[in-house]
């Protein structure tokens, strides 16, 4: 019997395109995280996202490893930015009726897991 990944047991790719468009739908509606977006091409991060989220529910990688910490390094991002940002990855699998509970745990588990590299690895500040 072969073991199914997460990204196998949610619906593959498409279920993935699915979350991460409703998912930047609510980060992009926040306006405390909405800024951090101005001027960024939102198509080319979503599209980068999906690969990102496909990559930490043990999907196909197409691109290279991402180097989170460059990525967003001197933004300016708080624990509460990130927290915010997980809840609204929280809030989305909460609305999305295929997806098991215990799965949503999993997904948000791992997305969370790069909260470091995201705020610099010191846990980025307060605020």
């Amino acid at each position: 019997m072969s073991a199914t990944t997460l990204y196998e047991r949610i619906g593959g790719a498409t279920t993935v395109d699915r979350l991460v468009d409703a998912f930047y739908q609510k980060v992009l509606a926040d306006e405390k995280l909405r800024p951090f977006f101005e001027g960024v091409a939102v198509e080319r991060l979503v599209a980068m996202q999906k690969e990102f989220f496909a990559a930490a529910l043990d999907g196909p990688v197409q691109t290279s490893p991402f180097d989170l910490a460059s990525i967003h390094h001197n933004m300016g991002i708080t624990r509460d930015h990130l927290t915010r940002f997980v809840n609204c990855l929280v809030d989305v699998l909460n609305s999305e009726t295929g997806i098991a509970q215990s799965d949503a745990v999993d997904i948000t588990f791992r997305i969370a897991t790069y909260s470091d590299e995201v705020l610099g690895g010191a846990g980025g500040t307060d605020g």
